[in-house]
């Protein structure tokens, strides 16, 4: 098992920054990927981005490259969401997710096995 708990979320205004991060714990084994994604009300969860655990390669959604970047600190076991430039439409509950099958980057839910349970990040215009 691993879980994962997200911190960091909050109101703010538009064209503001917020930091995101994740915690990992749990299974010794390390994450293939570790991505985060988002789900507004009423909508589908949706992909935000993805950095593999070991080379640092990242992947981006088109909603959010240029704004957001993703990182890491293995050291700390510690994933993160640098959120630039945010607008109204960013407003979602934001989850952390771990990808524990090497292969690709993947950006659809199926393929994370682990959750964390959501930061609310509000972004008012």
């Amino acid at each position: 098992q691993v879980q994962l708990v997200e911190s960091g979320g909050g109101l703010v205004q538009a064209g503001t920054s917020l930091r995101l991060s994740c915690a990992a714990s749990g299974r010794t084994a390390s994450p293939y990927s570790m991505g985060w994604f988002r789900q507004a009300p009423a909508k589908e969860r949706e992909f935000v981005a993805t950095i593999t655990w070991r080379a640092g390669r990242t992947y981006y959604s088109g909603s959010v490259k240029g704004r957001f970047t993703i990182s890491k600190d293995n050291a700390k076991n510690m994933v993160f969401l640098q959120m630039n430039s945010l607008k109204p439409e960013d407003t979602a509950v934001y989850y952390c997710a771990a990808d524990m099958t090497p292969g690709s980057l993947n950006d659809y839910v199926g393929a994370y096995e682990y959750w964390g349970q959501g930061t609310q990040v509000t972004v008012s215009s």
